[in-house]
Protein backbone atom coordinates (compact mmCIF):
# COMPACT_ATOMS: atom_id res chain seq x y z
CA UNK A 1 0.00 0.00 0.00
CA UNK A 2 1.28 3.45 -0.84
CA UNK A 3 1.11 6.05 1.62
CA UNK A 4 -1.04 8.50 1.63
CA UNK A 5 0.98 10.25 4.12
CA UNK A 6 4.74 9.59 4.70
CA UNK A 7 6.83 11.50 7.76
CA UNK A 8 10.63 10.64 7.30
CA UNK A 9 13.58 11.30 10.15
CA UNK A 10 11.77 14.07 11.79
CA UNK A 11 13.41 16.14 14.35
CA UNK A 12 12.33 18.77 16.78
CA UNK A 13 13.80 20.27 19.88
CA UNK A 14 12.26 23.23 22.46
CA UNK A 15 15.22 24.88 23.70
CA UNK A 16 17.50 21.71 25.59
CA UNK A 17 14.36 19.52 25.35
CA UNK A 18 14.78 17.01 22.17
CA UNK A 19 10.87 16.64 21.74
CA UNK A 20 11.32 14.06 18.44
CA UNK A 21 14.48 12.32 17.69
CA UNK A 22 14.14 11.07 13.96
CA UNK A 23 10.48 9.77 14.17
CA UNK A 24 9.24 8.38 11.19
CA UNK A 25 5.52 7.50 10.68
CA UNK A 26 2.94 6.51 7.72
CA UNK A 27 -0.92 6.07 7.19
CA UNK A 28 -2.37 4.65 3.72
CA UNK A 29 -5.51 6.16 2.39
CA UNK A 30 -8.67 4.41 3.78
CA UNK A 31 -6.30 3.22 6.89
CA UNK A 32 -6.80 3.94 10.94
CA UNK A 33 -3.44 4.15 12.49
CA UNK A 34 -2.81 4.60 16.18
CA UNK A 35 -0.42 6.65 17.21
CA UNK A 36 0.59 5.40 20.93
CA UNK A 37 3.01 6.41 23.64
CA UNK A 38 3.17 7.97 27.23
CA UNK A 39 2.63 11.40 28.09
CA UNK A 40 5.73 13.89 27.24
CA UNK A 41 6.44 11.06 24.51
CA UNK A 42 6.18 13.21 21.14
CA UNK A 43 2.80 12.30 20.21
CA UNK A 44 1.74 15.80 19.95
CA UNK A 45 4.48 17.37 18.97
CA UNK A 46 4.61 15.05 15.76
CA UNK A 47 1.41 16.28 15.01
CA UNK A 48 1.40 19.66 15.44
CA UNK A 49 4.34 19.57 13.05
CA UNK A 50 2.03 17.86 10.13
CA UNK A 51 -0.42 20.04 11.25
CA UNK A 52 1.82 22.93 10.41
CA UNK A 53 1.43 24.13 14.25
CA UNK A 54 5.27 23.73 14.14
CA UNK A 55 7.73 23.62 11.82
CA UNK A 56 10.12 20.35 12.07
CA UNK A 57 14.15 20.72 12.82
CA UNK A 58 14.99 18.29 10.50
CA UNK A 59 13.10 15.40 8.34
CA UNK A 60 10.76 15.73 5.96
CA UNK A 61 7.06 15.11 4.39
CA UNK A 62 4.90 13.88 1.97
CA UNK A 63 1.40 13.87 0.84
CA UNK A 64 -0.11 12.18 -1.57
CA UNK A 65 3.57 11.31 -2.99
CA UNK A 66 4.17 14.99 -3.61
CA UNK A 67 6.79 17.16 -0.76
CA UNK A 68 4.72 18.79 2.12
CA UNK A 69 5.71 21.53 4.14
CA UNK A 70 2.49 23.29 6.24
CA UNK A 71 3.55 26.82 6.67
CA UNK A 72 0.76 27.27 8.90
CA UNK A 73 -2.73 25.17 10.63
CA UNK A 74 -4.57 26.87 7.50
CA UNK A 75 -2.38 25.77 4.66
CA UNK A 76 -2.50 22.00 6.39
CA UNK A 77 -6.16 22.33 6.76
CA UNK A 78 -6.61 23.66 3.33
CA UNK A 79 -4.31 20.46 2.03
CA UNK A 80 -6.54 18.27 3.62
CA UNK A 81 -5.27 17.74 6.76
CA UNK A 82 -7.86 18.00 9.60
CA UNK A 83 -6.68 18.39 13.65
CA UNK A 84 -8.63 17.37 16.60
CA UNK A 85 -6.75 18.72 19.69
CA UNK A 86 -6.81 16.94 22.89
CA UNK A 87 -6.94 20.84 24.40
CA UNK A 88 -9.74 21.53 22.55
CA UNK A 89 -8.97 24.67 20.28
CA UNK A 90 -12.26 26.63 19.72
CA UNK A 91 -13.58 30.23 20.37
CA UNK A 92 -15.36 30.43 23.47
CA UNK A 93 -17.34 34.01 22.65
CA UNK A 94 -18.46 32.21 19.13
CA UNK A 95 -21.39 30.46 18.28
CA UNK A 96 -21.51 26.74 17.81
CA UNK A 97 -22.23 27.19 14.29
CA UNK A 98 -19.38 29.90 13.88
CA UNK A 99 -16.89 27.69 15.53
CA UNK A 100 -17.74 25.07 13.19
CA UNK A 101 -16.93 26.61 10.30
CA UNK A 102 -14.46 29.13 11.25
CA UNK A 103 -11.76 30.24 8.66
CA UNK A 104 -13.62 28.32 6.18
CA UNK A 105 -17.28 29.82 5.67
CA UNK A 106 -19.34 28.98 2.59
CA UNK A 107 -19.64 32.89 1.13
CA UNK A 108 -21.93 34.04 -1.67
CA UNK A 109 -20.58 37.33 -3.98
CA UNK A 110 -18.58 37.83 -0.95
CA UNK A 111 -20.58 37.50 1.60
CA UNK A 112 -20.99 34.58 4.12
CA UNK A 113 -23.61 32.39 3.01
CA UNK A 114 -25.70 32.11 6.50
CA UNK A 115 -27.74 29.39 5.28
CA UNK A 116 -25.19 27.01 3.67
CA UNK A 117 -23.16 27.46 7.04
CA UNK A 118 -26.26 26.67 9.37
CA UNK A 119 -26.85 23.21 7.14
CA UNK A 120 -23.01 22.45 6.93
CA UNK A 121 -23.08 22.91 10.89
CA UNK A 122 -26.42 21.09 11.62
CA UNK A 123 -24.98 18.59 9.08
CA UNK A 124 -21.96 17.70 10.76
CA UNK A 125 -23.49 17.49 14.43
CA UNK A 126 -25.67 15.05 13.19
CA UNK A 127 -23.46 12.77 11.97
CA UNK A 128 -22.47 12.37 15.48
CA UNK A 129 -26.02 12.01 16.45
CA UNK A 130 -26.02 15.50 18.55
CA UNK A 131 -28.41 17.67 16.42
CA UNK A 132 -29.42 18.77 19.82
CA UNK A 133 -26.64 20.79 20.69
CA UNK A 134 -27.80 24.15 19.81
CA UNK A 135 -26.04 26.19 17.01
CA UNK A 136 -26.54 29.71 18.40
CA UNK A 137 -25.19 28.74 22.06
CA UNK A 138 -21.46 30.18 22.86
CA UNK A 139 -19.13 27.51 23.38
CA UNK A 140 -18.16 28.87 26.57
CA UNK A 141 -21.54 27.36 28.17
CA UNK A 142 -21.30 24.11 26.69
CA UNK A 143 -19.82 21.71 28.71
CA UNK A 144 -16.48 19.99 27.89
CA UNK A 145 -17.84 17.14 26.56
CA UNK A 146 -20.28 19.01 24.26
CA UNK A 147 -17.17 21.18 23.10
CA UNK A 148 -15.34 18.05 22.80
CA UNK A 149 -18.23 16.83 20.04
CA UNK A 150 -17.92 20.85 18.87
CA UNK A 151 -14.24 19.80 17.91
CA UNK A 152 -14.86 16.70 16.39
CA UNK A 153 -17.84 18.08 14.19
CA UNK A 154 -15.45 21.11 12.70
CA UNK A 155 -12.81 18.33 12.03
CA UNK A 156 -15.72 16.05 9.69
CA UNK A 157 -16.18 19.22 7.59
CA UNK A 158 -14.38 19.98 4.57
CA UNK A 159 -13.50 16.48 2.83
CA UNK A 160 -10.24 15.65 5.24
CA UNK A 161 -7.59 13.49 3.03
CA UNK A 162 -6.46 12.83 6.70
CA UNK A 163 -7.75 13.74 10.30
CA UNK A 164 -5.66 13.35 13.32
CA UNK A 165 -7.86 12.36 15.99
CA UNK A 166 -6.14 13.23 19.36
CA UNK A 167 -7.70 11.58 22.72
CA UNK A 168 -11.13 12.33 20.81
CA UNK A 169 -13.15 10.02 23.58
CA UNK A 170 -11.19 11.32 26.77
CA UNK A 171 -14.96 13.21 27.75
CA UNK A 172 -17.13 11.20 26.05
CA UNK A 173 -19.19 8.30 27.30
CA UNK A 174 -19.36 5.31 25.96
CA UNK A 175 -22.77 6.10 23.78
CA UNK A 176 -20.90 8.81 22.28
CA UNK A 177 -17.35 6.93 21.44
CA UNK A 178 -19.71 4.56 19.81
CA UNK A 179 -21.49 6.83 17.62
CA UNK A 180 -17.83 8.18 17.06
CA UNK A 181 -16.17 4.47 16.08
CA UNK A 182 -19.54 4.28 13.33
CA UNK A 183 -18.29 7.43 11.69
CA UNK A 184 -14.70 6.50 11.39
CA UNK A 185 -16.10 3.05 9.67
CA UNK A 186 -17.64 5.42 7.58
CA UNK A 187 -14.34 7.42 7.14
CA UNK A 188 -12.38 4.62 6.38
CA UNK A 189 -15.05 3.58 3.92
CA UNK A 190 -14.78 6.61 2.05
CA UNK A 191 -11.09 6.39 2.06
CA UNK A 192 -10.24 9.06 4.52
CA UNK A 193 -6.98 8.02 6.55
CA UNK A 194 -7.22 8.63 10.51
CA UNK A 195 -4.29 8.88 12.91
CA UNK A 196 -6.13 7.97 16.08
CA UNK A 197 -4.12 8.84 19.42
CA UNK A 198 -5.38 7.76 22.99
CA UNK A 199 -4.47 6.37 26.41
CA UNK A 200 -7.98 3.53 25.69
CA UNK A 201 -5.61 1.15 24.36
CA UNK A 202 -9.04 -1.56 24.24
CA UNK A 203 -10.10 1.27 21.77
CA UNK A 204 -7.17 1.39 19.85
CA UNK A 205 -7.22 -2.16 19.63
CA UNK A 206 -10.75 -2.21 18.23
CA UNK A 207 -10.54 0.68 15.72
CA UNK A 208 -7.30 0.98 14.48
CA UNK A 209 -5.44 -1.20 11.63
CA UNK A 210 -1.67 -0.77 12.38
CA UNK A 211 -0.03 1.00 15.44
CA UNK A 212 3.28 3.02 16.03
CA UNK A 213 4.63 3.44 19.69
CA UNK A 214 6.59 6.24 20.41
CA UNK A 215 8.70 6.60 23.52
CA UNK A 216 11.12 9.20 24.98
CA UNK A 217 10.69 10.92 21.41
CA UNK A 218 11.46 7.81 19.02
CA UNK A 219 9.43 5.26 17.07
CA UNK A 220 10.44 2.25 19.35
CA UNK A 221 7.16 -0.02 17.61
CA UNK A 222 4.56 0.02 14.55
CA UNK A 223 3.24 -3.17 13.30
CA UNK A 224 -0.24 -4.54 12.86
CA UNK A 225 -2.79 -4.38 15.41
CA UNK A 226 -4.37 -7.73 14.90
CA UNK A 227 -1.08 -9.20 16.03
CA UNK A 228 -0.56 -6.64 19.06
CA UNK A 229 -1.30 -8.19 22.33
CA UNK A 230 -2.45 -5.29 24.97
CA UNK A 231 0.44 -6.14 27.45
CA UNK A 232 3.53 -5.77 24.12
CA UNK A 233 1.73 -2.28 23.76
CA UNK A 234 2.16 -1.58 27.12
CA UNK A 235 5.56 -2.55 27.28
CA UNK A 236 6.64 -0.85 24.46
CA UNK A 237 5.07 2.37 25.57
CA UNK A 238 6.56 2.74 28.95
CA UNK A 239 9.44 0.49 28.88
CA UNK A 240 8.64 -2.54 31.14
CA UNK A 241 5.99 -4.81 32.20
CA UNK A 242 2.83 -3.31 33.77
CA UNK A 243 1.55 -6.14 35.46
CA UNK A 244 -1.91 -4.60 37.42
CA UNK A 245 -3.53 -1.90 35.71
CA UNK A 246 -6.33 -1.17 38.57
CA UNK A 247 -3.93 -1.25 41.63
CA UNK A 248 -5.85 -1.53 45.09
CA UNK A 249 -4.82 -0.38 48.25
CA UNK A 250 -6.66 -2.21 51.12
CA UNK A 251 -8.93 0.34 52.81
CA UNK A 252 -12.25 -0.14 55.09
CA UNK A 253 -14.64 2.95 54.86
CA UNK A 254 -15.24 4.59 58.32
CA UNK A 255 -18.10 7.35 59.41
CA UNK A 256 -19.99 9.35 57.22
CA UNK A 257 -18.22 12.71 56.29
CA UNK A 258 -20.00 14.50 53.51
CA UNK A 259 -24.02 13.56 53.04
CA UNK A 260 -26.02 14.86 50.19
CA UNK A 261 -29.73 14.91 50.67
CA UNK A 262 -32.24 15.85 47.95
CA UNK A 263 -29.38 18.27 46.23
CA UNK A 264 -29.90 20.27 44.12
CA UNK A 265 -28.17 22.95 41.42
CA UNK A 266 -30.00 25.88 39.56
CA UNK A 267 -30.41 23.19 36.43
CA UNK A 268 -28.94 20.17 37.26
CA UNK A 269 -28.25 18.36 39.30
CA UNK A 270 -32.26 17.95 40.05
CA UNK A 271 -32.02 15.66 43.36
CA UNK A 272 -28.62 13.86 44.31
CA UNK A 273 -28.95 11.70 47.92
CA UNK A 274 -25.60 10.07 48.66
CA UNK A 275 -23.01 9.07 51.89
CA UNK A 276 -19.91 9.67 51.70
CA UNK A 277 -17.56 7.75 54.04
CA UNK A 278 -13.94 8.33 55.52
CA UNK A 279 -11.53 6.14 53.33
CA UNK A 280 -14.33 5.64 50.64
CA UNK A 281 -14.02 6.00 47.10
CA UNK A 282 -17.45 6.74 45.35
CA UNK A 283 -17.79 6.66 41.81
CA UNK A 284 -20.52 8.46 39.50
CA UNK A 285 -21.44 7.30 36.36
CA UNK A 286 -24.03 8.78 34.03
CA UNK A 287 -24.10 9.85 29.90
CA UNK A 288 -23.13 13.36 29.03
CA UNK A 289 -25.29 16.03 30.23
CA UNK A 290 -26.80 14.10 33.10
CA UNK A 291 -25.25 16.48 35.71
CA UNK A 292 -22.19 14.40 37.27
CA UNK A 293 -20.04 18.01 36.79
CA UNK A 294 -22.52 20.03 37.78
CA UNK A 295 -23.05 17.82 41.58
CA UNK A 296 -19.27 18.46 41.98
CA UNK A 297 -19.54 22.30 40.70
CA UNK A 298 -22.56 23.13 43.17
CA UNK A 299 -21.25 21.12 46.31
CA UNK A 300 -17.83 22.94 45.57
CA UNK A 301 -19.76 26.66 45.78
CA UNK A 302 -18.65 27.08 41.81
CA UNK A 303 -22.45 27.17 40.80
CA UNK A 304 -25.76 28.39 42.88
CA UNK A 305 -27.27 25.13 45.26
CA UNK A 306 -31.10 25.41 44.02
CA UNK A 307 -32.19 23.16 47.20
CA UNK A 308 -31.36 20.50 49.70
CA UNK A 309 -28.72 20.22 52.11
CA UNK A 310 -25.36 19.78 52.63
CA UNK A 311 -23.60 18.09 55.53
CA UNK A 312 -19.75 17.93 55.94
CA UNK A 313 -18.67 16.19 59.29
CA UNK A 314 -22.56 16.32 60.60
CA UNK A 315 -22.78 19.84 60.22
CA UNK A 316 -24.46 21.96 57.69
CA UNK A 317 -22.58 23.05 54.86
CA UNK A 318 -25.25 23.77 52.23
CA UNK A 319 -24.14 27.72 51.31
CA UNK A 320 -20.93 27.66 50.89
CA UNK A 321 -18.06 29.37 48.59
CA UNK A 322 -15.21 27.28 47.57
CA UNK A 323 -12.85 29.34 49.89
CA UNK A 324 -15.05 27.85 52.93
CA UNK A 325 -15.12 24.75 50.89
CA UNK A 326 -11.31 24.72 50.76
CA UNK A 327 -11.10 25.75 54.67
CA UNK A 328 -13.60 22.44 55.40
CA UNK A 329 -10.56 20.27 53.65
CA UNK A 330 -12.40 19.26 50.36
CA UNK A 331 -10.80 20.00 47.28
CA UNK A 332 -12.08 19.72 43.65
CA UNK A 333 -10.21 18.75 40.16
CA UNK A 334 -11.84 20.09 37.32
CA UNK A 335 -12.55 18.37 34.49
CA UNK A 336 -11.67 21.69 32.39
CA UNK A 337 -8.18 22.59 33.39
CA UNK A 338 -7.02 24.56 30.46
CA UNK A 339 -10.32 27.19 31.23
CA UNK A 340 -10.54 26.96 35.21
CA UNK A 341 -8.10 24.88 36.86
CA UNK A 342 -4.98 26.21 36.22
CA UNK A 343 -3.10 29.28 35.15
CA UNK A 344 -1.12 28.07 31.92
CA UNK A 345 0.94 31.31 32.00
CA UNK A 346 2.45 30.53 35.51
CA UNK A 347 5.05 28.24 36.80
CA UNK A 348 3.99 24.80 37.97
CA UNK A 349 5.03 26.18 41.43
CA UNK A 350 2.84 29.17 41.72
CA UNK A 351 0.39 26.65 39.99
CA UNK A 352 0.65 23.49 42.84
CA UNK A 353 0.91 25.61 45.87
CA UNK A 354 -1.48 29.12 45.17
CA UNK A 355 -4.69 27.16 47.88
CA UNK A 356 -2.09 26.50 50.58
CA UNK A 357 1.25 29.26 50.95
CA UNK A 358 1.89 28.43 54.55
CA UNK A 359 4.00 25.34 53.79
CA UNK A 360 5.95 27.48 51.55
CA UNK A 361 6.21 30.59 53.61
CA UNK A 362 8.51 32.48 55.78
CA UNK A 363 7.49 35.49 57.83
CA UNK A 364 4.37 36.01 55.99
CA UNK A 365 5.97 35.82 52.17
CA UNK A 366 6.58 32.98 50.12
CA UNK A 367 10.05 31.42 50.35
CA UNK A 368 10.89 30.20 46.74
CA UNK A 369 13.66 27.96 47.66
CA UNK A 370 11.18 26.08 50.08
CA UNK A 371 8.46 26.25 47.23
CA UNK A 372 10.52 24.86 44.51
CA UNK A 373 11.73 22.15 47.05
CA UNK A 374 8.39 21.43 48.07
CA UNK A 375 6.94 21.42 44.43
CA UNK A 376 10.01 19.54 43.12
CA UNK A 377 9.01 16.58 45.51
CA UNK A 378 5.45 16.48 44.03
CA UNK A 379 6.90 16.41 40.81
CA UNK A 380 8.96 13.39 41.48
CA UNK A 381 6.01 11.67 43.57
CA UNK A 382 3.31 11.32 40.46
CA UNK A 383 6.40 11.37 37.81
CA UNK A 384 5.73 14.60 36.09
CA UNK A 385 7.76 15.44 33.36
CA UNK A 386 9.04 18.84 33.33
CA UNK A 387 12.00 20.42 33.44
CA UNK A 388 11.81 22.40 36.60
CA UNK A 389 9.39 24.07 38.99
CA UNK A 390 9.85 27.34 37.28
CA UNK A 391 8.74 25.94 34.27
CA UNK A 392 5.33 27.27 32.87
CA UNK A 393 2.65 24.70 33.24
CA UNK A 394 1.54 26.14 29.45
CA UNK A 395 4.64 24.44 27.91
CA UNK A 396 3.65 20.73 29.73
CA UNK A 397 1.54 17.87 27.70
CA UNK A 398 -1.85 17.17 28.82
CA UNK A 399 -1.76 14.35 31.07
CA UNK A 400 1.44 16.42 32.62
CA UNK A 401 -0.80 19.45 33.32
CA UNK A 402 -3.50 17.07 34.97
CA UNK A 403 -0.93 15.41 37.61
CA UNK A 404 0.04 18.93 38.73
CA UNK A 405 -4.11 19.66 39.06
CA UNK A 406 -3.91 16.28 41.08
CA UNK A 407 -1.05 17.14 42.85
CA UNK A 408 -1.98 20.71 44.52
CA UNK A 409 -5.05 18.93 45.94
CA UNK A 410 -2.35 16.75 47.24
CA UNK A 411 -0.79 19.75 48.93
CA UNK A 412 -3.62 21.19 49.79
CA UNK A 413 -4.10 17.98 52.19
CA UNK A 414 -7.63 17.58 51.53
CA UNK A 415 -9.50 15.09 53.33
CA UNK A 416 -12.46 15.19 50.80
CA UNK A 417 -11.51 14.47 46.88
CA UNK A 418 -13.95 15.49 44.48
CA UNK A 419 -12.44 14.34 41.13
CA UNK A 420 -14.17 15.03 38.04
CA UNK A 421 -12.10 12.78 35.28
CA UNK A 422 -9.12 12.72 36.42
CA UNK A 423 -7.14 10.47 34.72
CA UNK A 424 -7.98 12.45 31.45
CA UNK A 425 -5.32 12.27 29.15
CA UNK A 426 -3.28 10.41 31.01
CA UNK A 427 -1.48 7.65 29.59
CA UNK A 428 -1.62 3.60 30.81
CA UNK A 429 0.97 3.64 33.31
CA UNK A 430 0.45 7.26 34.82
CA UNK A 431 -2.89 5.62 35.42
CA UNK A 432 -2.13 2.98 37.56
CA UNK A 433 -0.07 5.31 39.47
CA UNK A 434 -3.12 7.80 39.68
CA UNK A 435 -5.00 5.20 40.68
CA UNK A 436 -2.46 3.78 43.40
CA UNK A 437 -2.48 7.05 44.61
CA UNK A 438 -6.04 7.10 45.24
CA UNK A 439 -6.27 3.94 46.75
CA UNK A 440 -3.60 5.34 49.07
CA UNK A 441 -5.72 8.37 49.97
CA UNK A 442 -8.45 6.25 50.86
CA UNK A 443 -6.37 4.32 53.02
CA UNK A 444 -5.27 7.03 54.94
CA UNK A 445 -9.23 8.14 55.72
CA UNK A 446 -9.51 10.49 52.93
CA UNK A 447 -13.22 9.90 51.13
CA UNK A 448 -13.37 10.37 47.02
CA UNK A 449 -16.04 11.06 44.76
CA UNK A 450 -14.96 10.04 41.14
CA UNK A 451 -16.67 11.76 38.42
CA UNK A 452 -15.33 9.50 35.06
CA UNK A 453 -16.66 8.52 31.64
CA UNK A 454 -14.58 5.47 31.32
CA UNK A 455 -16.78 2.78 33.14
CA UNK A 456 -13.72 0.23 33.57
CA UNK A 457 -11.56 2.59 35.60
CA UNK A 458 -14.94 3.52 37.74
CA UNK A 459 -15.62 -0.51 38.22
CA UNK A 460 -11.77 -1.60 38.85
CA UNK A 461 -11.02 1.33 41.31
CA UNK A 462 -14.76 2.39 43.01
CA UNK A 463 -16.26 0.66 46.63
CA UNK A 464 -19.74 2.17 45.77
CA UNK A 465 -21.24 3.16 42.58
CA UNK A 466 -24.15 5.42 41.47
CA UNK A 467 -25.46 6.38 38.22
CA UNK A 468 -26.69 9.78 37.16
CA UNK A 469 -30.04 10.09 34.94
CA UNK A 470 -32.02 12.84 34.06
CA UNK A 471 -30.16 15.08 36.45
CA UNK A 472 -31.07 12.62 39.48
CA UNK A 473 -29.02 9.96 41.29
CA UNK A 474 -31.08 6.72 40.07
CA UNK A 475 -28.95 3.69 41.93
CA UNK A 476 -26.24 3.46 44.47
CA UNK A 477 -24.87 -0.05 45.51
CA UNK A 478 -21.90 -1.65 45.91
CA UNK A 479 -19.31 -1.70 43.01
CA UNK A 480 -19.32 -5.95 43.08
CA UNK A 481 -22.83 -5.37 42.13
CA UNK A 482 -21.99 -3.46 39.07
CA UNK A 483 -21.33 -4.12 35.55
CA UNK A 484 -20.90 -2.40 32.50
CA UNK A 485 -24.28 -3.02 30.80
CA UNK A 486 -26.73 -2.24 34.46
CA UNK A 487 -24.23 0.52 34.60
CA UNK A 488 -25.46 1.91 31.00
CA UNK A 489 -29.00 0.35 31.36
CA UNK A 490 -29.20 2.84 35.04
CA UNK A 491 -27.81 5.50 32.89
CA UNK A 492 -30.60 5.61 30.10
CA UNK A 493 -33.58 4.83 32.60
CA UNK A 494 -33.71 1.26 31.51
CA UNK A 495 -33.05 0.08 35.06
CA UNK A 496 -33.83 1.59 38.65
CA UNK A 497 -31.39 0.69 41.41
CA UNK A 498 -31.52 1.31 44.70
Amino acid sequence: MIPRLQMTAVHKAFGATHALRGVSFSVGPGEVHALIGENGAGKSTLMKILSGAHPPDAGSLTLEGQPFEPENPLHARRSGIAMIYQELNLAPHLSVEENLLLGDEPARLGWIDRPRRRALARAALAELHHETIPLDAPVHTLTIAEKQLVEIARALLGQPKVIIMDEPTSSLTQVDAENLFAVIARLKARGVSVIYISHFLEECQRVCDRYTVLRDGESVATGAMADARLADLIRHMVGRELTDIYPRTPHTPGAPVLELKNFAGETKPRSVSLTLRAGEILGLAGLVGTGRTETLRALFGLDRVAGGTVLVRGHDRTDSTPTARLADGIGLLSENRKEEGLMLNRSLADNLTITRFGPVARAGFINARRQRATTAGWLEKLDVKARDPGQAIGELSGGNQQKIALARLLHHDAQIYLLDEPTRGIDVGSKAQIYRLIGELAAQGRAVIFVSSYLPELLGVCDTLGVMCRGTLTALKPVADWDEHSVMAAAVGAERGG
